[in-house]
């Protein structure tokens, strides 16, 4: 039975956490109604709503949120199950904003991953100066071990998991509030957030090592995080650190390019022809596939890039994770989490253009039709009006080039595209097949994303693939 609107979701809402508690446990639907395109409406979960947004009734005039007559029914049936089974005191504690986190909901009530965890409520509670604050105390804590003799693996190791986790959650705090704001006012309300942040990435780059791929220490303090979004992001940034710091360094000091240079026509050829099929095979050439050439990452450039990898998921609601096509899947929301984290870092802060697209561009997979992202779109529209024109190169290193349609991929959404797939794939809070360890995640990706389609660069793939065997052991 197709299901009506009916009662505004802002009318239950208004009504108290103990029915925003019921809409969660209930998994009611919100009847999505676009008041100038009605052929847009849609059915969408109210808890992923919720989680992604938690004022999403309030972000424009565009659309209103209905909950259907039958749900509306469900609702209060919970709500009058919670107030038999709780206790006067235990509801008014939930209601309160400054209930005492030592105590916990009823076990009777799930209650809700919103992804980034439970410290998420207090840090989106904070004031500009406290989060600014706590920012300036991220920062001393990683200065105050660099300058330290000899280093303390164990304690860089505790510093570089924390600090980046609430360097996080204070972005991802702030941007919500701006996305509220004009374009202007946004940027400066997050100006002094943006130069912290970069501050506290510049810290992270100079500890961060090789090792911290196979660091059980890390593991353990990431899965502390009851936020899977957070766990996820905290391990892509510093594991793409260590990636980006290993290609670095591999390029710069060994004959690496060379050898690709000499064996490309043998090894390499056939793939990326398949990506610049209008090239002659004799024009298509290491230089061809890396715009400028493949080359080492200048150290403000480095930078930018890290920033990227921090935010990459800024966009992201707790229902959007890994898929390989079993369970629910909505591809609209899915690729949403790309679309807001590109605009929100674009529109809203000050952060360099590359952390933008890095958000953005981070699951085009070379235009596989399994990937998504801003460039396809920009580039169908760019061809539309220029049918001529071909991208005569895989990839490219600096932004002007890809927001000239010059190349099919921006270097570090490729880079990002292995650790997150790589991450993806071995992660324990796996919802549909068990974690895999690295060793199956690897050929799983060679043979499925390499081999049979062509989403990830074959040659960075087989950089990441020798840094894996050359970092120590845990």
């Amino acid at each position: 039975m197709k299901k009506e609107p009916s009662v505004l979701v802002q009318k239950i809402i208004a009504s108290g956490k103990l029915y925003i508690n019921a809409c969660i446990f209930e998994d009611s639907d919100v009847i999505c109604v676009n008041n100038k395109e009605p052929q847009k409406n849609k059915i969408i979960s109210f808890k992923i709503l919720y989680e992604n947004n938690s004022q999403f009734w309030f972000k424009n005039e565009t659309w209103e949120y209905f909950f259907a007559k039958e749900d509306i029914a469900k609702i209060e049936e919970r709500v009058a199950q919670f107030k038999h089974q709780w206790t006067p005191e235990q509801i008014a504690m939930m209601e309160s904003d400054s209930a005492p986190e030592t105590k916990k909901a009823p076990e009777t009530v799930k209650a809700p991953d919103d992804g980034f965890g439970s410290k998420y409520t207090t840090f989106a509670q904070l004031p500009e100066e406290e989060r600014l604050v706590r920012m300036q105390q991220c920062k001393d804590r990683l200065y105050n071990l660099i300058a330290q003799k000899p280093r303390q693996e164990q304690l860089i190791t505790e510093a570089l998991v924390e600090t980046t986790q609430d360097v996080i959650l204070h972005n991802y705090s702030a941007i919500m509030e701006a996305m509220n704001l004009t374009e202007g006012d946004a940027k400066e309300k997050t100006k002094n957030l943006v130069e912290s942040t970069r501050d506290i990435v510049k810290a992270s780059t100079q500890l961060i090592s090789n090792n911290i791929f196979n660091d059980d220490l890390m593991d353990k303090l990431v899965s502390k995080s009851n936020g899977t979004i957070i766990q996820h992001m905290t391990r892509v940034y510093l594991k793409g650190l260590a990636f980006l710091a290993y290609y670095n360094k591999l390029v710069s000091t060994s004959s690496t390019i060379i050898k690709l240079r000499i064996s490309f026509i043998e090894n390499y050829s056939l793939f990326y022809r398949s990506l610049l099929p209008h090239l002659h095979i004799e024009d298509l050439t290491l230089e061809k596939v890396f715009l400028g050439g493949m080359r080492a990452v200048p150290e403000n450039i480095f930078y930018n890039w890290a920033i990227g990898f921090m935010v990459h998921d800024i966009g992201k609601a707790s229902a959007v994770e890994y898929h390989e096509g079993e369970g629910a899947y909505n591809r609209e929301l899915v690729e949403e989490h790309v679309k807001l984290g590109y605009s929100s870092i674009i529109q809203k802060t000050n952060y360099p253009k590359e952390a933008g697209l890095i958000a953005g561009y981070h699951h085009e997979y070379y235009g596989d039709k399994a990937g998504y992202g801003i460039y396809r779109a920009g580039l169908e529209a760019y061809r539309k009006k220029n049918p001529q024109i071909k991208q005569d190169h895989c990839i490219a290193y600096e932004v002007e080039p890809m927001m000239n349609f010059e190349a099919l991929a921006f270097f570090p959404a490729k880079i990002l595209e292995i650790i997150d797939v790589f991450d993806s794939l071995t992660d324990p809070n796996r919802k549909y097949r068990k974690a895999l360890t690295a060793e199956e995640a690897l050929a799983m990706m060679e043979e499925e994303f390499v081999n049979k389609h062509q989403k990830l660069d074959k040659i960075l793939f087989e950089i990441f693939q020798r840094f894996l065997k050359e970092i120590p052991s845990s």
